[in-house]
């Protein structure tokens, strides 16, 4: 049994009868061009807008309940904290769901994301990058058996790109699964286990990278030709 199963999702105009599931150990990367409806998708799933279809975490039908906040840990790509707390509290808010127990996960979620050597500082004193890995610790924490995060990628370098990935790769190997909006393809196909690629609020495909990502799909949803080589160790995808 899928450990996230997602059927006949809808939202108004913006996504259309969305079905696709992901298992324990999974990293489902969503792709698709601006405004395709990716991050309408994670925040469907959240339960932060209305829709239509149906939405179950190991079997249960996800509501508007505490119980949700402990099954589905949630990364929005706007990441502003208006209160100056410590990075230690931030990473802390993430067992809110929890009552705040567990130091040591905690301090698991600081140390797995690279973040002990500032954890007394806070967190409107960060640069971008910074401030991106401490939110992506609080979503950790919270140890949600489906972490959603939308483009966690976008403020970083490529040394920490790598590192994200490796961390959210690490989470998904606990017994549990993650969803992702991201825009480089060629990472997706490196590190997501299946992909689903969204145009207009549709589904083009979902897979396997190689099934889903190749030369007739990617000019289909994005309108450019590349070369997409999955022989190369990691996949090569560019455009032409």
């Amino acid at each position: 049994m899928a450990l996230i199963d997602i059927t006949h999702l809808g939202y108004e105009s913006r996504l259309n009868d969305i079905s696709f599931s992901a298992h324990t150990g999974e990293i489902v990367g969503i792709l698709g061009p601006n405004g395709a409806g990716k991050s309408t998708i994670l925040k469907a799933i959240a339960g932060l807008v209305e829709t239509q279809g149906n939405i179950k975490v190991d079997g249960l039908t996800l509501d508007r309940t505490h119980k949700r906040a402990q099954l589905v840990s949630y990364l929005p790509q706007q990441q502003e904290i208006f209160w100056s707390l410590s990075v230690r509290d931030i990473v802390a808010l993430g067992r809110a769901p929890w009552n705040f127990d567990n130091s040591e996960i905690i301090e698991q979620a600081i140390k797995a994301c690279g973040i002990e050597t500032f954890t007394h500082r806070k967190i409107d004193q960060l640069s971008g990058g910074e401030s991106a890995r401490v939110n992506l610790a609080r979503v950790i924490a919270t140890q949600a058996p489906v972490l959603l995060a939308d483009e966690p990628l976008a403020s970083l370098d490529l040394w920490y790109q790598q590192k994200v990935m490796r961390v959210l790769r690490q989470y998904a190997d606990g017994n549990r699964c993650v969803i992702m909006s991201i825009h480089d393809l060629s990472l997706a196909a490196r590190y997501c286990d299946k992909l689903a690629l969204i145009k207009n609020g549709q589904l083009l495909a979902f897979g396997a990278a190689a099934e889903v990502l190749t030369v007739e799909n990617i000019f289909c949803a994005y309108g450019v030709e590349t070369l997409v080589d999955f022989t190369h160790n990691p996949p090569l995808i560019l455009a032409k």
